[in-house]
């Protein structure tokens, strides 16, 4: 008979550890002699923002430091919390305090928060009256006030490895009480790996995936898994930090040479749903920037893709953009075209409007002509002009190329 809590609780959150023998995937933050684990064990937990994928465990690493120490946990959401909230906790913590009960406030989604809600947590982290644990799926260097940051510290959580992943499955399959060891559910071996594959990394995917399979059949089969995903639920969040990895993943793929590295990427970047045309736009750009004048058939190919893909979209401009990246990843590179831009730009800036030498201005009035506008100018089809001066006289002499 199947344990009544089934019935009210996801798996994925009767499954979530409940000490650190149970929680894999993370050796390198809780494993032996590691800071957190020597940290939990002195009972000494400092503020710290836990930085990591979704599903990697971090409201679950919270809550086991929270029950292995002497510490009252509390949690906000910043989604749908606010400075009223927290001074509630901010109260109850204070009163902990005097009768020796230290405070885990757990804050989930802590980026959310903005910045003058951020900086209410300070005073409070400074005189001990509460240990902040944040988490965070963005980078906490652009999501988190540095005043935040400063007083706390930040412990990156990994993507869970495939290895770690089935390790979680074989628990959930075999743990009777919370899990579904009472179904007596079969998964298939190289299913469990196609699953630990398919969640990206993420716990809870495969839990809930998992779950559903084991709704629907007794012996689960890659099959029954796929029809469940319907895709491959691939990790690609067009507005955070991994849009930017891939895109540089890609760029420095073909800027290396490795044209198998760089359809990669791009195929990573079109099966997580990116715009085409984002990425077109940045193989133009390529073909200026790291190839230049060493194959200017670059640009024009570059600029045809874009073209395509704005006549045709996805999928059929997928080969287009393939056959892009394979062509510039094969070209010789240089960068002349783009380090002179960068030294000329600095000069400009940084120097003004210098002034135009005379003779090279333009002189369509007498006045012009009187003022000496293009005086002295030598025609060069027809005159030797070798040393005629073209640049400003601050810079004359100056070589960018």
């Amino acid at each position: 008979m199947v344990n009544m809590i089934n019935n009210q609780i996801p798996l994925a959150d009767r499954m979530r550890p409940e000490t650190l023998m149970e929680f894999f995937g993370q050796d390198e933050l809780v494993g032996e002699n590691t800071f957190l684990k020597k940290a939990i064990e002195v009972d000494n937990i400092p503020s710290m923002i836990f930085w990591g994928p979704p599903g990697t465990g971090k409201t679950t690493l919270a809550r086991i430091i929270a029950r292995q120490t002497n510490s009252e946990f509390k949690q906000l959401s910043a989604v749908s919390s606010g400075k009223k909230d927290l001074m509630e906790i901010v109260e109850r913590a204070k009163e902990n305090a005097r009768l020796q009960i230290k405070t885990i406030l757990f804050v989930d989604e802590i980026h959310r928060w903005n910045k003058a809600q951020q900086d209410v947590l300070l005073p409070y982290i400074e005189n001990g009256t509460i240990i902040l644990i944040g988490a965070t799926t963005e980078n906490p260097s652009f999501e988190v006030n540095s005043a935040v940051i400063s007083r706390t510290r930040v412990i990156v959580l990994k993507k869970l490895s495939v290895e770690a992943l089935e390790l979680i499955i074989d628990l959930a399959l075999k743990d009777k009480l919370r899990g579904l060891g009472d179904q007596n559910i079969k998964v298939e071996k190289k299913a469990k790996k196609f699953l630990a594959a398919m969640a990206n990394g993420d716990a809870r995917m495969a839990l809930n995936t998992l779950e559903v399979c084991a709704g629907q059949n007794q012996k689960i089969t890659i099959d029954n898994i796929k029809q469940v995903l319907q895709k491959t639920h691939l990790m690609y969040d067009k507005n955070g930090e991994e849009h930017y990895n891939i895109i540089s993943a890609l760029h420095k793929s073909m800027r290396g040479g490795d044209p198998d590295a760089s359809v990669y990427w791009l195929c990573r970047m079109l099966a997580g749903g990116e715009d085409p045309l984002y990425i077109a736009r940045r193989l133009v750009r390529f073909a200026s920037e790291d190839i230049g004048i060493a194959n200017n058939t670059a640009l024009l190919l570059a600029n045809a893709v874009f073209d395509s893909c704005h006549k045709l979209g996805m999928p059929e401009c997928g080969v287009h953009l393939a056959q892009c990246v394979i062509y510039l990843a094969k070209s010789v590179k240089n960068v002349a075209a783009y380090d002179a831009y960068s030294r000329a730009m600095r000069d400009v800036e940084e120097l003004g409007n210098l002034p135009i030498p005379l003779h090279l201005r333009n002189a369509p009035t007498k006045l012009m002509k009187d003022l000496g506008y293009s005086k002295g100018y030598k025609y060069t089809p027809k005159e030797n002009s070798s040393d005629q001066q073209y640049m400003p006289d601050k810079l004359k002499n100056k070589k960018y190329l």
